[in-house]
């Protein structure tokens, strides 16, 4: 009985060493275990500018949402759409909650020159992405982040800046955008 218990251990042993060589290099801070538990789970952590180039990305939506009074709702996205990177932003306000569309007060659209998208690129490069969990329990104002991007699963994942200093310059980035963001 042991030995037919040893033989199976054994055999498991032996499967889970083959697939952790077949695992690429782990990440920063990950480790052989994590790695290989969310290999297993499709929930990897991909680092931007590493694992995922700037040509890769085809969505980003950075948005805020504040049930206190008064409500606020602030949503930046940046996308490629017909082969032009674009900005994009909304704010909504109002005396109720939940805001809709129709509480938009100010919108727009921009369409990025090569500077403009490189510039996105370095505040969002190191951050990460993993796939999307829920969160029931955080309900909070967000910001909620998630990147879109070619080879990446369909509903997009989240994504986490690389440092506060870095969510600061994508944030003063977008204000500066948002001055020269036509209405739309």
């Amino acid at each position: 009985m042991k030995t037919t218990g040893m033989k199976k251990m054994s055999s498991a042993f032996a499967a889970l060493a083959a697939c952790a060589m077949l695992l690429p290099a782990p990440a920063a801070g990950e480790g052989l275990l994590g790695q290989a538990l969310g290999f297993l789970s499709g929930g990897r952590t991909l680092t931007v500018g590493t694992d995922i180039k700037a040509d890769d990305i085809t969505d980003f939506y950075h948005t805020v949402s504040t049930s206190t009074f008064p409500p606020h709702y602030q949503r930046y996205r940046f996308c490629v759409e017909n082969g032009e990177h674009r900005f994009f932003h909304e704010t909504r306000e109002g005396d109720h909650w939940p805001l809709l569309e129709s509480d938009a007060t100010d919108s727009g659209t921009k369409i990025l020159d090569q500077d403009e998208w490189a510039a996105f690129f370095r505040c969002v490069e190191g951050g990460s992405v993993k796939n999307r969990e829920e969160h029931l329990e955080s309900g909070g104002s967000g910001p909620w982040m998630f990147l879109y991007r070619k080879g990446g699963p369909k509903e997009g994942q989240e994504f986490y800046f690389s440092s506060p200093e870095a969510e600061f310059a994508f944030l003063k980035l977008c204000a500066a955008l948002k001055k020269d963001a036509g209405k739309r």
